[in-house]
């Protein structure tokens, strides 16, 4: 989830001009007519909010404010409607992040400079009024306006002054408004009229006074409320706020998610992806109904956990709290202290040996053939690994059972045969310990640096290449994007000879839409859609994603993109934005996960501290078929997996980059 998914816009404190407003049509800007009176009315707005999805408001972003957000957008029903600098004026937000919540206060101009909306539906043009709601409106690059880059469309849906119904493409179905006039001679909506939409022909209308008026839209015929100093609340969308059902019992807190999960998982009805909900349900439920009449917290763990691998899908996750320790240990924390991969001609090849371990006791080297596992041949033994969480792709689960055939609770015994460098075959028995070195070697591609920023880069001087690292697209965007540009035009201003791009081992967060520095055209993307009880199928949310061109554009002769299967989610959505400039060449030894879909509306807190998560946004393409997810953003140039690479030390894959570029 990004700015532009959330319509989070930035806005600043403007001051007002007085001139003569007389005759403006619609769209114009409203002002006063010279010599006139301030009009009475609301000057102060001050509120509060609460908020469940803390990785927006805390994760996301740093810079926090609130802003008087125009509805232009709405009144015409463009999501693609952006909004001007001239209208926007920002308020002070104070988060208390510990207790998820915050308060503000928003001081309105005396005269704002948003756009004139004839709303009255009769057929006579008329000055109009200044219509916004207030919401959550942080600042993600650039100044603190909402302009250029940062550009902010359609019309708020989270965290703002309105109730929007998430299902029917964000209709305003309640919360408040604040109005501006110039004068008395205004008219507003009174209700929803028949239709339950607003700002359409069947709606009843009222006067309005001049000056600033909230209108509270829960009512049912409408409100005007002229208090100077006016409280609003701001709204997380029923949809989006975590589902808690963690004060229900085992069978209750079951039955309420599977009951939404069976509707709105984001691959119902595509081949391979979806369950057999009535099958999955027959068989789980009579479990978690003995574990609560046993009153077992583990064995409902373990319910949740055979949920979980009923999916073909990265997304779908589970959290059991202080019952991950209990699995883990009886399942992964066990090891005989060596790591494998299996290379493109399916040997399969010990990377790492711990030193002093079973492993190392029994004589096994880096660089060891792994010929056998428990008696059998090691492909045949490396397919009946089951994984430790689900996946979206064959090469996925390929590398989780890879990863976890070396893993095991304590004390656990096992026979493997293997042939070190120059040596012939040998066959040993090994008892498993406690250590976790050889996991963390190969679990997720390896350990990294927690500590890095979330995007990097250096000019590698010997070769004349510019290199960008984007770490992650979760920790603070706003400095990623100042890193990014900041990187390339430190390269054009030097004259590199090429860039490259590495998205590997960026587990995703937020799409950012950086390859608009890199090509001045938009890059069409997927299509949101969600599932909607009014519907019974999966309809579009809003207008098809792309990534925009940025203002400031920079160009190379040479570009590559490096990928690989630890790219997840909105990393995917970059690193397939970066694939479509045109000149962008992409290497890997894998192609990125594909692991693509929306999970914010799919958080459940249950029982005993445990937390699911699946998705249940999907992203479509014009023809009907899934974007990404299953099939990953693939390399136009593969690096092959082999012996030397892997033993190497080096990284291969960047090396073939910086040759590329250079002409080699």
């Amino acid at each position: 989830m990004n700015k532009k998914e959330f319509s989070l816009i930035g806005l600043l404190i403007i001051s007002a001009v007085l001139v003569s407003a007389c005759g403006l049509l619609p769209g114009k800007t409203a002002q006063l007519p010279s010599g006139e009176a301030v009009p009475e009315g609301v000057v102060l707005i001050k509120g509060e909010f609460e908020y469940t999805n803390d990785f927006v408001v805390e994760t996301y972003y740093v810079e926090h404010a609130v802003g008087l957000l125009d509805m232009t957008g709405f009144v015409l029903r463009d999501k693609e409607w952006e909004m001007p600098v001239e209208g926007q004026v920002l308020g002070y937000m104070d988060l208390d992040a510990e207790n998820n919540r915050a308060t503000f206060r928003l001081a309105l101009p005396v005269v704002p400079e948003g756009v004139l909306n004839d709303v009255d539906q009769d057929a006579k043009k008329e000055q109009g009024l200044q219509i916004f709601a207030v919401g959550y409106n942080p600042n993600l690059t650039g100044g603190v306006f909402s302009e250029g880059d940062d550009r902010s469309l359609g019309w708020p849906a989270y965290l703002a002054s309105i109730k929007t119904d998430t299902e029917n493409q964000d209709e305003v179905i309640g919360g408040k408004l604040v109005i501006w006039a110039a004068d008395s001679k205004q008219e507003f909506p009174s209700g929803f009229g028949d239709d339950g939409l607003l700002f359409t022909k069947d709606d009843p209308v009222m006067a309005v006074p001049s000056g600033y008026s909230i209108i509270d839209l829960d009512q049912k015929s409408f409100k005007i409320i002229r208090d100077n100093v006016a409280g609003l609340t701001l709204f997380e969308p029923a949809d989006v706020a975590v589902k808690d059902f963690s004060a229900l019992s085992y069978i209750e807190a079951f039955d309420k998610m599977y009951e939404i999960v069976r509707k709105e998982y984001a691959f119902n009805g595509i081949e391979g992806k979806q369950p057999d909900w009535d099958v999955v349900y027959a068989e789980l439920a009579p479990k978690v109904a003995n574990a609560q009449e046993a009153k077992d917290p583990f064995a409902y763990y373990l319910v949740l956990r055979d949920l979980m691998m009923k999916f073909k899908d990265g997304h779908v996750g589970f959290s059991g709290g202080s019952y991950d320790g209990q699995y883990n240990e009886s399942n992964i924390l066990g090891g005989w202290g060596f790591a494998v991969r299996e290379l493109d001609d399916k040997r399969v090849l010990v990377i790492f040996v711990q030193p002093g371990s079973p492993a190392a006791q029994a004589g096994m080297k880096v660089g060891a053939d792994l010929l056998k596992f428990n008696g059998e041949p090691v492909q045949t033994a490396l397919a009946k690994v089951k994984p430790y969480q689900p996946q979206s792709t064959d090469f996925g689960l390929r590398n989780e059972q890879t990863v976890f055939l070396t893993r095991g609770g304590v004390g656990q015994n096992v026979t493997v045969e293997f042939k070190n460098p120059g040596q012939g075959s040998k066959t040993v028995q090994m008892t498993s310990i406690y250590e976790t070195d050889s996991l963390m070697s190969v679990y997720m591609g390896g350990q990294t640096d927690p500590y890095v920023l979330p995007a990097e880069y250096k000019l590698f001087q010997d070769s004349g290449v510019g290199y960008i690292k984007l770490n992650s697209n979760y920790d603070d965007l706003g400095l990623v994007i100042r890193v990014v540009d900041r990187a390339l035009k430190s390269f054009q201003d030097a004259g590199v000879l090429g860039i490259v791009i590495d998205m590997r081992h960026n587990y995703g967060g937020s799409p950012l839409g950086l390859a608009g520095y890199l090509y001045d055209q938009n890059i069409p993307l997927g299509q949101l859609e969600y599932y909607s009880d009014k519907t019974g199928k999966f309809e579009a949310e809003g207008p098809r994603d792309k990534v925009f061109p940025n203002v400031e554009q920079y160009r190379f002769d040479k570009m590559v993109l490096l990928v690989d299967q630890f790219c997840f989610s909105a990393c995917e959505i970059e690193a397939y934005g970066f694939s479509q400039v045109p000149g962008m060449v992409v290497m890997g030894q894998f192609p990125t996960a594909g692991v693509e879909a929306e999970t914010a509306r799919g958080k459940f807190i249950l029982p005993e501290g445990m937390e699911f998560d699946i998705p249940t946004g999907r992203f479509s393409l014009p023809d009907g078929s899934i974007f990404l997810e299953g099939k990953g953003v693939q390399p136009t140039i593969h690096i092959p997996v082999e012996e030397a690479s892997v033993l190497s030390g080096e990284d291969v894959v960047l090396q073939e980059a910086i040759d590329y570029i250079n002409g080699q």
